[in-house]
């Protein structure tokens, strides 16, 4: 017997909405790119909720017909992480409908963060359900976050995450969508970007990682710098990628010197084949599918499930 749970999620990127069976692990996952003029570098939030306000429920009715019959209860993104003071409007349109369906179904409406979807959805997809449940450390690299987190799990059983390490200026995503718009590419540009860097030979450049912490601003310069050289696209994208891989490995490598958690990794930008061959040879890392890497619903119906059921791990 199926037990359906459903996750909304609307981000910056991407409006998703996703059915998840506690029975069987068997996801559907629908979304698409919320739409940025040519050139741009994202979104007002109040463009990204309008855009959620007009996409939303065409995703929700690419689900099953008839689904919501079998639903147990619904989980939304409210918020990028769960801190207090982490807001952003863009997931209003989410939590509005996910409320509105709870109230109709008359099932329960749970909320989780948008860190904590990515999260869930990547140990789902790389196989490592179980790894919620217990210690370990964890990437979120995507356009808006590049955080290097302990996680543990809350009395709820939801991945609670404490930054230890990372950026302390731009993201890595900002970097590739940065450079691949000053590049000719669309936004966002990692999938570009990364075609572009196979092609190429320019060596990345060893940032300064101290105590799991490191910038990037410095490499926007000099990867704008290569370009104003007239650098090939190809050498500036590899610089790009190979310099974000350097910083993640020396800052995983710091974060695991007295304890050696496994470590998840997760984003849009952990997408990146480069990066995960790196992570992989030397920490052995767990890796979603690209579906379940980027933004998705599915990690919210999982944690509607572990919040509704409490036995997924």
């Amino acid at each position: 017997m199926s037990r359906l749970y459903l996750g909304i999620d609307t981000s910056n990127y991407r409006t998703s909405a996703a059915i998840f069976d506690a029975e069987t692990l068997f996801y559907q996952n629908f979304n698409r790119l919320l739409d940025v003029p040519v050139g741009a570098h994202g979104l007002r939030q109040s463009e990204a909720l309008f855009q959620h306000t007009l996409h939303l429920h065409k995703q929700l009715a690419r689900l099953p017909a008839g689904v919501g019959k079998e639903i147990r209860a619904v989980c939304a993104s409210t918020r990028p992480r769960a801190v207090e003071g982490s807001y952003m409007p863009c997931f209003l349109a989410g939590e509005g409908t996910a409320r509105s369906i709870a109230h109709l179904l008359d099932i329960p409406f749970y909320t989780a963060s948008h860190q904590q979807g990515h999260l869930a959805a990547a140990a789902l997809g790389a196989g490592c359900l179980d790894m919620l449940g217990k210690t370990f450390l964890a990437w979120h690299l995507s356009g808006g976050t590049t955080e290097l987190l302990k996680v543990t799990p809350d009395s709820n059983g939801l991945p609670c995450a404490e930054i230890i390490g990372g950026t302390t200026d731009i993201s890595a995503g900002q970097l590739v969508d940065r450079i691949g718009v000053l590049l000719g590419l669309g936004f966002p540009a990692g999938i570009e970007l990364e075609q572009l860097a196979i092609k190429g030979e320019q060596k990345g450049f060893p940032v300064k990682v101290k105590d799991c912490f490191f910038s990037l601003s410095g490499m926007q310069n000099k990867a704008e710098q290569l370009h104003d050289t007239s650098k090939p696209a190809e050498k500036v994208a590899r610089f790009v990628i190979e310099t974000i891989a350097y910083a993640v490995v020396e800052a995983t490598g710091q974060a695991r010197k007295d304890e050696k958690y496994p470590v998840l990794c997760a984003g849009g930008v952990m997408g990146n084949m480069y990066i995960q061959q790196q992570m992989k040879e030397k920490f052995n890392a767990y890796f979603a599918m690209p579906e379940l890497s980027g933004d998705n619903a599915v990690g919210a119906a999982i944690l509607a499930a572990q919040q509704k059921e409490e036995t997924l791990w």
